[in-house]
């Protein structure tokens, strides 16, 4: 169960940002749709605390990450959440392995013999022993988005958190990665949030779709609505 109430603005000298944001669901996969401004990556940077919340609470299968009334923010390596990020911001100076090991490691320590061979399965189930050595400059988009999503399991996550995970990408890529991502998604069995503006991506992988605007949820829908394809149409 994902329960997410989340308040915050988010300003500069030009303009002002108001997010306010609820929702609770079940759904294996829900998607965030809207156009571009709405506040759908907003709120994945605010559940993984990335972003200061003004009021509300974010609770993932009975754990609360945050709640402003109770005084809890966990930290954001403290809450379980595999964040893959629209552009996959990979580290350029490390390799695959590294980088996919990331943030199991610190400054104070070497990888634990049982997170080396974590990442050295998800290395395998991915397809990138050839690359594990090479650096994401040398890697085809497709490549460098498996990588990011290696290293968004890596933590063994609660829920993962998809940020157009499929924008950088043409169109015959875009068709193979959607189904290696829904297969992956069923074997895993993460509950997964999918930031999207594209009706393909929504339709291939959501069970359940909130469309977004101007800050807020303006309208609920489930993948298997016959009116779907045309709501994520005529929307903004």
């Amino acid at each position: 169960m994902i329960d997410i109430r989340l308040q915050l603005s988010v300003q500069d000298a030009r303009r002002r940002f108001d997010l306010n944001i609820a929702f609770a669901t079940d759904a294996p996969v829900v998607a965030l749709y809207g156009p571009s401004g709405a506040g759908k990556s907003l709120t994945l940077q605010a559940i993984a605390g990335l972003q200061p919340v003004s009021a509300g609470h974010v609770r993932l299968n009975g754990h609360t990450l945050l709640d402003t009334a109770a005084g809890t923010c966990l930290p954001p390596e403290a809450r379980g959440v595999g964040y893959l990020f629209q552009h996959y911001a990979l580290f350029p100076h490390l390799s695959v392995r590294d980088n996919i090991a990331f943030g199991l490691t610190s400054w104070r320590r070497r990888l634990r013999a049982g997170d080396a061979a974590r990442v050295d399965a998800l290395i395998a189930s991915f397809g990138l022993e050839a690359l594990a050595h090479s650096r994401p400059s040398t890697l085809s988009g497709g490549q460098q988005q498996r990588v990011a999503l290696a290293r968004a399991l890596a933590c063994q996550p609660q829920v993962l958190l998809l940020d157009e995970p499929f924008a950088a990408l043409h169109t015959t890529l875009r068709r193979q990665l959607r189904a290696e991502l829904r297969e992956l998604r069923q074997r895993l069995a993460i509950p997964t949030l999918l930031v999207s503006h594209d009706p393909e991506d929504v339709v291939a992988l959501a069970d359940e779709v909130l469309l977004m605007d101007g800050g807020g949820v303006q309208a609920r829908l489930r993948a298997d609505d016959p009116g779907l394809r045309a709501s994520l149409e005529a929307a903004p």
